[in-house]
C-alpha cells in the first residue's frame, strides 16, 4: 500500500494536489484541540466584525470567533463523513466480496437486497428520521443511517471484481491448500480491492458531507452540534448576506468547496491507477 501512495504522489499530479488540499484542511480542523475557548459557545468576542489580525476569519453575529468556530466545524463534518464511510465500507466488503466469492443464493440474496437500498429515496428517510428523533439525532446517529444507505454501488463494484479473483489460479491453489473462504476473501482478495475501497470511500465522504451541509443548511439536523452545515445555517439565520457579513459565508463555502475539490482528486487520481494502462501511461511505460 506504501508503494501504491508513493507511486501517485510521483507520477499523478491530481493525487498530489488533493493530497495537499485535503491535508490543508485536516491540520485546519486539528487545530480545534487548541481553540482558546469553546468553539461552540456564543457572544463570547465582539460580533459582526470583519477579518482582521486579532480575528482572521472575522467575527458571526453570534459572537463567536470565525477562526476557531471553523475548525471544530470542519473537525465534526470531517469525523461524520469518515464515520460514514468507514461504515459503509465494512458493509460494503463483506457483502461485496461474499456475494462475489460464494456466488449462487448469497449471490442472488446480497444483490437483492442492495437493489432495494438503491431505489429507496435517501433524502426523504434522513428528513423523516429527524422529525421522528429530533433532539436525539446526534452526528453519530446520522452518520449510522446513512452509512446503511451508502453501500450498495460500492458492494456491486467490490462484487465484481471478486467474481474475477474467484477463478484466478492463486484462488484454486489456496483452496487445494485448505483454506476457508473467509480467510481466501479477506486475507487473498481483499489487498486487491483495496485501492477500489479507497476511492469509493472518498466518493462517500463527499456525499455524505454534502448530503449533511444540505440537511444542515434547511434546518434538518441538529443545529447545536458545530459543522460546516450549521454554520451556512446560522448565516442564513441571520441573514448574513443581507447585512453585509460576508465573510460568515464565504470562508466556510471557500474551505468546503476546496474539500470536496481534494476528495475528489483523490478518488480520481486512484481511479485511474486500478487502470492498469493508465497508470503505465503515467509512468512514461
Amino acid at each position: 500500500m506504501f508503494s501504491v501512495f508513493r507511486d501517485l504522489l510521483r507520477y499523478n499530479v491530481e493525487f498530489l494536489i488533493g493530497v495537499v488540499l485535503v491535508g490543508f484542511i485536516t491540520i485546519f480542523a486539528c487545530l480545534s484541540f487548541f481553540a482558546p475557548m469553546e468553539p461552540a459557545m456564543v457572544y463570547v468576542v465582539p460580533p459582526d466584525q470583519p477579518p482582521s489580525w486579532q480575528f482572521w476569519f472575522g467575527t458571526n453575529s453570534r459572537g463567536q470567533d470565525m477562526f476557531w468556530q471553523l475548525t471544530d466545524a470542519f473537525w465534526n463534518s470531517l469525523t461524520f463523513g469518515l464515520t460514514v464511510a468507514v461504515i459503509s465500507r465494512i458493509i460494503s466488503i463483506v457483502i461485496g466480496m461474499m456475494a462475489g466469492y460464494l456466488g449462487g443464493i448469497f449471490d442472488r440474496v446480497f444483490m437483492f437486497f442492495a437493489d432495494i437500498f438503491v431505489a429507496i429515496p435517501i433524502f426523504p428517510i434522513l428528513i423523516l428520521f429527524y422529525f421522528v428523533l429530533r433532539s436525539d439525532l446526534n452526528s453519530f446517529n446520522l452518520a449510522l443511517v446513512m452509512a446503511c444507505f451508502g453501500w450498495p454501488y460500492d458492494a456491486r463494484l467490490i462484487r465484481t471484481v471478486a467474481l474475477g479473483l474467484r477463478h484466478r489460479e492463486f484462488t484454486r491453489q489456496a483452496v487445494f491448500a485448505g483454506m476457508s473462504p473467509v480467510k481466501i476473501m479477506f486475507e487473498e482478495h481483499l489487498p486487491y480491492v483495496m485501492p477500489i475501497i479507497f476511492s469509493t470511500a472518498m466518493a462517500n465522504m463527499i456525499w455524505s458531507i454534502g448530503l449533511e451541509v444540505t440537511l444542515a443548511v434547511l434546518g434538518f439536523t441538529n443545529i447545536t452540534i458545530p459543522t460546516v452545515g450549521t454554520t451556512l445555517f446560522w448565516a442564513n439565520n441571520h441573514s448574513a448576506l443581507i447585512v453585509g457579513i460576508w465573510w460568515w459565508i464565504l470562508i466556510p463555502v471557500v474551505l468546503l468547496v476546496m474539500m470536496f475539490i481534494g476528495l475528489f482528486l483523490l478518488a480520481v487520481s486512484m481511479n485511474e491507477y486500478i487502470d492498469p494502462r493508465s497508470r503505465l501511461r503515467r509512468m512514461g511505460a
